[in-house]
């Protein structure tokens, strides 16, 4: 099965982390409003399927993940789990990153050095993702490692 390249679906899987994230808030948010106020159900009604949505793409992603990226199987645990639990897929994707499980040999830190969530890495264009894949291609060639643990 031929997969997207890595830093596509990095850049998917940390959109999707963040995504995730609100639509949680969104459906708690509408879950106060039906169970706990007593007002109304659109809150449930909208945000349940957007979660639910969400949650899949984000799974799915994470798989892709773990079969691009080699990731060790607590870390794909790890991001299935954090999926789980209210805004903890924005603290697995900053975990990840740290760690060196998101990257495609290119993402780029801020002024400070700090990596996060930043959205030049949303924007980068067709030939980066070309010239990574080619990186991604040679170090699996020489038998390279990712840092990830």
């Amino acid at each position: 099965m031929k997969f997207p390249s890595a830093s596509a679906v990095i850049r998917a899987f940390r959109l999707l982390a963040v995504a995730e994230a609100f639509s949680w808030a969104a459906l708690l948010t509408g879950m106060y409003l039906k169970w706990i106020a007593g007002t109304t159900e659109l809150g449930v009604e909208i945000a349940g399927p957007v979660h639910g949505a969400l949650f899949i793409g984000y799974g799915a992603a994470a798989l892709v993940l773990w079969r691009l990226q080699r990731w060790p199987f607590r870390v794909a645990l790890l991001a299935g789990l954090s999926a789980v639990f209210p805004f903890a897929t924005v603290l697995f994707e900053r975990w990840a990153l740290r760690r060196g499980c998101l990257s495609a040999g290119r993402l780029p830190a801020d002024e400070n050095g700090v990596h996060g969530l930043v959205m030049e890495s949303a924007l980068v264009g067709i030939e980066d993702d070309r010239r990574d894949h080619q990186t991604d291609q040679d170090g699996a060639d020489q038998g390279g490692q990712r840092a990830c643990r």
